[in-house]
């Protein structure tokens, strides 16, 4: 099922925590803009009434960038993360998705129907940008 999520409640704020840099400077300050910046959104996938994964989001219009998406420890390779991308796009109607991987999220993405690209990246590996777009009816 999916849910909108605010205020971040500490599941969701342990799930987020999971796709991001791990800095505690930086975890905090992506956490407080989840609070304070409008254009940002938590959702939630929840299975059994408990969240199984959460994505966060910048909107603009009818467009988004997937932040961050985690799904829970032993939650993996359910379902749940596409599940969640899947409804919110449709939730929010939106025309495109876009996010930025590495190579252990690439195949993830490719699941989910996202074209998959590799880009120049500025730190060791590689990376792709990722993209969903509506279909036109």
């Amino acid at each position: 099922m999916l849910r909108p999520l605010l205020p971040l409640s500490l599941p969701v704020t342990a799930l987020l925590t999971r796709a991001m840099f791990p800095n505690p400077a930086r975890v905090q300050a992506e956490l407080e803009a989840y609070r304070t910046d409008p254009a940002r959104q938590v959702w939630v996938w929840e299975a059994q009434g408990q969240p199984v994964s959460a994505a966060g989001l910048r909107t603009e219009g009818r467009h988004a960038t997937l932040l961050h998406i985690a799904t829970a420890p032993g939650q993996e390779r359910q379902g749940y993360g596409g599940a969640l991308l899947r409804a919110v796009t449709g939730h929010l109607d939106l025309l495109t998705l876009s996010a930025e991987t590495d190579d252990s999220a690439a195949d993830f993405y490719r699941r989910c129907g996202l074209t998959v690209q590799e880009v120049p990246s500025p730190w060791e590996g590689r990376r792709y940008r990722c993209e969903w777009r509506a279909t036109p009816s």
